[in-house]
Parts: structure tokens; C-alpha cells; sequence
């Protein structure tokens, strides 16, 4: 576990909420656009995304394709850096968080254009194992913030412990659980800061981006695992007018090649997996 959280360095990602940002012009992004032989910005945020992207960097180059990782410390600036014309595509969020993002900035034009990892979401306690029966009343911390709270609120529908309006909803909340037999308790905070919250809550449904660093692995130290059939897969993204780049087939091709996939098996010890499978 010490190997891994040696792997695995810490990313402290401080999103609670989308926010609004302003927007860039045309001719600001034509300025910006990747041209000739100027590396692709690509955006990711620090921790897992930035690894994997560095080693893609690598395969990249000797393909010809020269890559600039950009790295961010939260999930919204991203996007607006990806708008703007800033970077070239963006490679750090899920397909409802995205969904999210254009909901609330109609104006970003930005579209997926292939699957990159999974980051399986898990409850871990400090008291708890797994097997063990959930106390009554206990409190259950999950993040805040409307995607992953909503994804944490679903882990839990479907490992039968509450029962939810719509299991297939991504945007649920805790307004929206219909059945607490056990009258659990949901204590909201900050996905950033769950990790370290643990010893006060009976146990807690924490992001693998912020697990992993903080020592535990999902498939070994949590007691509830999310199934693999989830909607919450991460996405490589770029604006609709780079879609049909020919730069992002190779970089397609890069990302989901057997060589990378080696790497990110063996890099995060199965922690994290590849989502085009």
C-alpha cells in the first residue's frame, strides 16, 4: 500500500461547484489554435490524469506528435481554458460532469471524443470492514459538489442501503432518496477534504482521484465498490470544431494503444482502468 501511495501522488482537486465563467473571443482562440509543428496543449488535472497523460506524451513523440500537458488544480478551469482556446482538448472529467458544464455554460461548445479511464467511486471507514452490517442512524459523508454527490448517493442505491426517485438519474440528491429505513445521516462536504474526515463519520463515499492519494485502494480497503457498469467513466474533450482534427484520431489511437494500457495497468495496480474495453 506504501508502493502505491508512493505511485500514486497527491492532487488535491478543490471543486465544490460549476461556476460561471467569461468567455473568449474568436479571434482569441484562432490566435491560440495549435498550428505547424506547436506541441497540442492538453489539459488535466494534477494527480492520475497528469500521469497518464505524461506517458502518453511520451508514446506521442515517438510518433511524431509533440504534446504540452497543461496541469490544473480544480475541474472547472479546464473547461474554460478548453472554450477560451487555451489548450487543445482536456483530458480530467466524467461524461455527467461534462453534461454539467454545458448545462450551465450553454456557450461551451465542447464535445467528447473518446473514453479514456475509470475511477471507480468506493465507501471506506475506519471502523467499519467490509461485510459488516451498517449501524442504524449512521452518518454517511459524500461530496458536495452536484455530480459526484449525485454519484455518491447512487453507490449507495445500489448497494440497497436507500432507495432513490430515478437508480439511473446522475444528478441525485439527497433531496431526491425516498426510502432511509436506516435513518443514515449525510454529512455534505468537500470531495477534497473526505479523506480526511473519515474518523468522523461512520464511513464515507470518497472519488478514487482523492482515495488513492490518501493511501487507499478500492478494490482492497473500501467496504461498498461502485460497479463497473457506471455511467462516470472519464472522457478525453475538445471543442466541436476540433473534433474532426486528424490529431485527435492519433491521439485516440495513442491513448487507447496496448502500450498505454499497459501503463496504466501496471502503474495504478488495477486502481484505475481503462474505460474503452
Amino acid at each position: 500500500m506504501k508502493k502505491l501511495a508512493k505511485i500514486l501522488t497527491a492532487a488535491a482537486l478543490c471543486v465544490a461547484a460549476l461556476t460561471t465563467f467569461g468567455c473568449g473571443d474568436d479571434k482569441k482562440e484562432a490566435a491560440k489554435a495549435p498550428a505547424g509543428d506547436a506541441p497540442i496543449k492538453i489539459a488535466v488535472t494534477a494527480g492520475p490524469h497528469a500521469e497518464i497523460m505524461d506517458n502518453v506524451k511520451k508514446l506521442a513523440e515517438k510518433q511524431g506528435l509533440k504534446i504540452e500537458v497543461v496541469e490544473f488544480n480544480d475541474y472547472v478551469t479546464p473547461n474554460v481554458a478548453l472554450f477560451q482556446g487555451e489548450v487543445f482538448a482536456n483530458s480530467m472529467q466524467h461524461r455527467p460532469y461534462l453534461d454539467a458544464t454545458l448545462q450551465k455554460e450553454p456557450k461551451f461548445d465542447l464535445v467528447e471524443v473518446f473514453k479514456t479511464v475509470n475511477f471507480p467511486m468506493a465507501a471506506y471507514s475506519k471502523t467499519l470492514k467490509k461485510g459488516d452490517a451498517i449501524p442504524d442512524g449512521a452518518t454517511i459523508g459524500i461530496p458536495n459538489d452536484p455530480s459526484n454527490g449525485g454519484r455518491a448517493i447512487l453507490v449507495l442505491a445500489n448497494a440497497g442501503l436507500i432507495k432513490v426517485k430515478d437508480i439511473k438519474n446522475v444528478t441525485t440528491t439527497v433531496a431526491d432518496i425516498t426510502e432511509n429505513p436506516h435513518n443514515f445521516k449525510f454529512l455534505e462536504l468537500d470531495a477534497a477534504t473526505i479523506p480526511r474526515s473519515l474518523p468522523d463519520v461512520t464511513f464515507a463515499v470518497i472519488n478514487a482521484n482523492y482515495a488513492i492519494p490518501a493511501g487507499l485502494n478500492p478494490t482492497k480497503d473500501s467496504i461498498i465498490l461502485e460497479s463497473a457498469d457506471n455511467p462516470f467513466v472519464n472522457i478525453f474533450v475538445t471543442k466541436k470544431t476540433n473534433e474532426s482534427d486528424p490529431r485527435i484520431a492519433k491521439l485516440k489511437e495513442i491513448y487507447q494503444s496496448a502500450d498505454n494500457e499497459k501503463f496504466i495497468m501496471e502503474h495504478f495496480q488495477g486502481t484505475i482502468l481503462p474505460a474503452w474495453k
